[in-house]
């Protein structure tokens, strides 16, 4: 059975990639920092399948200790300090995570196996002011937030080093993607987790920033499998990832709301205190190639995305209460 090591299993995409590649008969080795505390709550129910081992992208001598224990054919760089509004009040350590993490990780498997199959996980909000509708592989990038400007510098090395080394090293620019294992801090996470809470009578408002702002978003499952599909050709490349539509938050707001019956204007405060100093305000990214090459496209659209995480919501709310 083939190995492959991820890191950031412990995340959305970690775990939804974890269950895809135990599916396909991987032997599935999941990297994790050493912390007080570590919440495998995504992981629960295939947590005995998977083998746990400890690692940091701060430590390039444990990246490569990791390599040369397990000798994965494939690696899934997801770890990162992944959330934009910490990137500003953060900003050296998201480099260090989300930057300089993946030069370690490339410099360990070419030292350890030069042949080990790379993926980096990349970000839309590498476009950020966006200067071409769509975004595609060659549009020019313009971050707008220190984690935007890691990930350039992240995609940018992972180029570097297939170039220089003759590495199988691939970049998924994966946009937007959301599911009921997202964090709470994200903004659709917040925004279905208060729909149901105030569904059920737990909340009674709503606190969110910029309502004009539009994303391209998908789901997390459906994602992975595009990870997963790079890997599996005959070279390296890069490829965006997205659904081709775009949405604000307000309909992403109204969208829930409605699916319970109310009118989200009754309850949606717009705080300024949930502003980014910079806004990125439209992205859409254009999947042609992704879909030519790789034979990948979406299965779950805008409208059941949301229903699905409110329907999760309600549920969980419902079991605890």
């Amino acid at each position: 059975m083939p190995t492959a090591l991820i890191t950031g299993v412990t995340g959305q995409d970690g775990s939804y990639l974890a269950e895809l590649l135990l599916e396909q008969g991987y032997t599935v080795i999941g990297m994790v920092r050493r912390t007080s505390t570590i919440n495998f709550d995504r992981l629960t129910h295939i947590q005995d399948k998977i083998e746990i081992v400890q690692g940091d992208l701060l430590d390039q001598m444990s990246l490569i200790g990791i390599l040369q224990d397990y000798r994965p054919q494939e690696v899934y760089n997801l770890a990162a300090q992944s959330f934009v509004p910490t990137s500003f009040t953060q900003p050296v350590l998201t480099g260090e995570f989300t930057a300089l993490g993946v030069t370690r990780m490339l410099d360990a498997i070419r030292l350890v196996d030069p042949t080990i199959r790379f993926y980096q996980a990349s970000s839309s909000e590498m476009f950020g002011k966006v200067v071409e509708v769509p975004q595609r592989e060659s549009t020019p990038f313009y971050p707008r937030s220190p984690y935007g400007v890691a990930k350039v510098y992240g995609h940018w090395i992972t180029v570097n080093y297939r170039e220089s080394y003759d590495m199988f090293a691939c970049s998924g620019i994966l946009f937007n993607h959301e599911s009921p294992r997202r964090g709470l801090e994200f903004v659709t996470h917040k925004i279905t987790n208060a729909v149901a809470k105030i569904k059920l009578g737990l909340a009674s408002e709503l606190r969110l920033g910029n309502l004009d702002a539009r994303r391209d978003w998908g789901y997390a499952a459906d994602y992975v499998r595009a990870m997963w599909l790079m890997l599996q050709q005959d070279a390296p490349d890069d490829y965006v990832v997205a659904t081709g539509e775009t949405h604000s938050v307000e309909e992403f707001v109204s969208e829930a709301f409605s699916y319970l019956d109310m009118d989200w204007r009754d309850y949606v405060v717009q705080d300024p205190r949930y502003y980014r100093p910079a806004e990125v305000d439209l992205l859409v990214g254009n999947p042609e190639k992704a879909g030519r090459v790789l034979g990948w496209e979406p299965t779950v659209d805008f409208r059941q995305l949301v229903q699905l995480m409110v329907d999760a919501d309600l549920a969980e709310l419902q079991q605890e209460n």
